[in-house]
Order: structure tokens, then C-alpha cells, then sequence
């Protein structure tokens, strides 16, 4: 059995007993999982203490909701670093919206002519239309598309994040990259 797969198995079984809650056993998952979600982390948002925040946010999910796990939806790695990747990417957002904000306000109290203005409303409205498209599609599209694209993953490398083989990742990508461009067909 492959190291990995032998470690994944561990951490299942331990995010299991933390349901029940077994403080021992989610120490085991805190250990196990820690350093890949900073990791996703850190990718994400470029910064070490947001990401740090974000990383004891997540941990605290994980304890808290640890009977939402279902092991027949996929390994605990996978869904503790889902569970980081969206507290991760929603922290983006909120600093992108704020940063529009300020953008927006600056545009308007410095009386910009309105083709700037449009092509600053495009935009976001693009922005918002592939986070609309990507919301629709199942986490095993959008996941491996989101570490590919916004985090600049490889295949192989979402593929050992996600603990899928790497044929399976580039399957879903493909596929999820159908979904995609058929949603933003749609307008």
C-alpha cells in the first residue's frame, strides 16, 4: 500500500472518531492536515497571516463539522482541503470587493470619463459570470479547475492535493472545462 494512500486512510479514520468527539484522534487530523491546508493556503492568498488565519479557521471547521463528512463523497484530505480552498478563495473575494470599492469610489470622486467606468463594470461583470459558472458545477469539476487556474497547479499537482490519480484530474478538467464554456455561452 503507498504511503500516502496508508496516511489517507488514517486521517479518515481519525476525522471519523473527531465526530464522536475524540479530542485525541482530531489531534491526529490537526498533525495530518495542517501543513497541506497552510500550504493551499499560502497559494491562494500570497500572504502568511491571512493564511494563517485562514488555516485556523478551517481546523476549527474540521472539529466543529466533523460529522458532515462523508466518506463515500471522497478522502478527508480531499474534503478538509476543499473545506480551506473556499474559506481561502472567499477571503480573496472579500479583499477584491473591498478593493473595488475603494476603486469605485476613487472613479467617482475623481469624475473619470465613463468609458472607464464601463470597462470597469465589464469586467467584474465577467468576473461574476465565471463565479456563477463555476458555483454550478459539482466540486469535482470546479475544485480541480480552481487550483489550476486561480493557483496555477499543474495537473499533477492538483491531482496529489486532491489524492485522485492524475488521469481522473485531467478527465474531470476537461470535462469541467465543457461545463464551463457551455455556462458562459448561455450569457
Amino acid at each position: 500500500m503507498p504511503q500516502g494512500h496508508a496516511e489517507d486512510v488514517a486521517v479518515e479514520e481519525l476525522l471519523m472518531r473527531s465526530a464522536d468527539g475524540d479530542h485525541e484522534a482530531f489531534a491526529g487530523v490537526y498533525d495530518g492536515l495542517v501543513g497541506p491546508v497552510m500550504g493551499l493556503a499560502c497559494r491562494i492568498l500570497r500572504n502568511t497571516a491571512p493564511a494563517e488565519e485562514v488555516t485556523q479557521d478551517v481546523m476549527i471547521e474540521v472539529w466543529r463539522t466533523a460529522d458532515r463528512y462523508r466518506p463515500e463523497r471522497g478522502a478527508a484530505r480531499t474534503w478538509v482541503l476543499t473545506l480551506a480552498h473556499r474559506r481561502a478563495v472567499d477571503r480573496v473575494r472579500n479583499v477584491q470587493a473591498s478593493a473595488e470599492r475603494d476603486q469605485r469610489a476613487a472613479l467617482l470622486s475623481a469624475g473619470r470619463p465613463v468609458d472607464e467606468v464601463a470597462e470597469a463594470v465589464e469586467g467584474r461583470d465577467e468576473r461574476r459570470r465565471v463565479y456563477r459558472c463555476l458555483g454550478r458545477l459539482g466540486s469535482m469539476h470546479r475544485v480541480p479547475l480552481v487550483l489550476a487556474f486561480y493557483e496555477g497547479f499543474t495537473y499533477i499537482e492538483v491531482a496529489q492535493a486532491l489524492s485522485t490519480p492524475p488521469g481522473t484530474v485531467k478527465s474531470r478538467m476537461r470535462a469541467g472545462l465543457r461545463l464551463l464554456r457551455a455556462c458562459l455561452e448561455e450569457g
